[in-house]
């Protein structure tokens, strides 16, 4: 799939930004603080006008937008849902962001919608339905999109499965897309499967980074005793995940846009502003003349 940018899209190469949340749609157009770009998720604006979408055209009309959907379940055994691209391919056209992404997941099936991102077997077969349906939706959207690695939370058995960067670098070469890659997903997922964190990170096809997602986790101790790590965006990003994210500075000239994602317990805007201005300070320390 060729690299098709929208007329007026921007380049956020090394633009560091925050997830746009509700909460903070006034005090962000009332101060326009210097935020990089605003990312959404796709499927809260799939309803027709309101005051979401009058916040979103104004916010529009200062910063760049990514967005960044929850909904399309790629990695299910049936199609995407028509009526759910459709709907996305409106807004897109709309609001021409700068990128828009999904997830290496599923979450739905057979028309039973689960409000999770479940992880895929890296098999063969798991690669073929997943490489379809990217190519359906780019083809669709007439544009490429970013794929983000998930967080996963206990390990398939399976015969013929990959390493998720062999995995991952098989997607992008198949169909062209980009990698959204978490790194907060990066680490929970090595923690949780007793892996190296840094392996699997170095493993990644850092070619194909286009945006870099950095969040917070939480432990939570399950029914047996086990402690896990959980992906919830609930918290500040952890000084490991801040170390993985130096580690991809320094093992790549590229400078992907980079995103502070906080989804529960949402804080005060300047929390998530804070975090922001760290990532720019990691960014600044690997090399100064790439900051945004």
């Amino acid at each position: 799939m060729n690299d098709i940018r929208p007329n007026g899209a921007q380049d956020l190469t090394a633009h560091v930004g925050v997830g746009l949340r509700a909460p903070h749609y006034q005090e962000i157009l009332e101060q326009k603080p210097e935020i990089g770009f605003l990312e959404v998720h796709s499927e809260n604006f799939f309803a027709l006008g309101g005051k979401a979408h009058a916040y979103l055209q104004a916010l529009a009309e200062h910063y760049p937008l990514s967005f960044h959907g929850v909904g399309l379940s790629l990695g299910s055994h049936t199609r995407p849902d028509l009526k759910h691209l459709k709907r996305l391919k409106e807004i897109v056209d709309q609001y021409q962001p700068s990128l828009v992404s999904e997830h290496v997941s599923w979450s739905g099936v057979d028309g039973m919608h689960l409000n999770d991102l479940l992880p895929l077997p890296y098999t063969r077969e798991a690669l073929e339905r997943l490489c379809q349906h990217i190519d359906m939706v780019q083809q669709f959207l007439g544009r490429k999109i970013l794929m983000e690695n998930p967080s996963v939370y206990v390990g398939f058995n399976l015969k013929g499965q990959q390493p998720e960067g062999e995995f991952l670098s098989q997607m992008v070469e198949k169909t062209g897309c980009g990698l959204l890659l978490d790194m907060n997903n990066v680490y929970v997922t090595a923690e949780n499967l007793g892996l190296d964190a840094t392996d699997q990170l170095r493993a990644m096809p850092f070619d194909a980074v286009e945006e870099v997602h950095l969040a917070g986790h939480e432990l939570q101790t399950l029914a047996s005793g086990q402690v896990v790590k959980v992906d919830s965006h609930g918290a500040q990003v952890a000084d490991d995940v801040w170390q993985l994210y130096e580690l991809f500075l320094k093992s790549t000239d590229r400078r992907p846009a980079t995103l502070v994602e906080w989804d529960s317990q949402i804080p005060a805007l300047s929390v998530l502003i804070g975090e922001m201005e760290k990532a720019m300070t990691v960014q600044q320390k690997v090399r100064p003349q790439h900051v945004a």
